[in-house]
């Protein structure tokens, strides 16, 4: 199944925070796993952000939730580019 990260995120935007969980909670890529983390920090869950950031191997970023947004949407877009 091919994860929809753009939607997942505006779902985020949005504050649909729930829908935005159960849908990334449906997939194990690495870039699903960086917004699942970043959707706990959004839900103030930090010690579950980390797990996130930890299953994939990096520590949980420095940034303002705005910062690790843009970055995520910027991971994205340069995914689709790749192709």
């Amino acid at each position: 199944m091919e994860c929809d990260h753009i939607r997942i995120l505006d779902l985020a935007c949005d504050g649909r925070w729930d829908e935005a969980h159960k849908l990334v909670q449906e997939c194990s890529d690495e870039l699903s796993c960086l917004i699942h983390a970043y959707l706990h920090r959004v839900e103030g869950n930090i010690n579950n952000a980390k797990y996130w950031y930890g299953h994939i191997g990096v520590d949980m970023p420095n940034n303002s939730l705005e910062e690790e947004l843009n970055r995520l949407y910027a991971m994205i877009s340069k995914s689709k580019n790749e192709y």
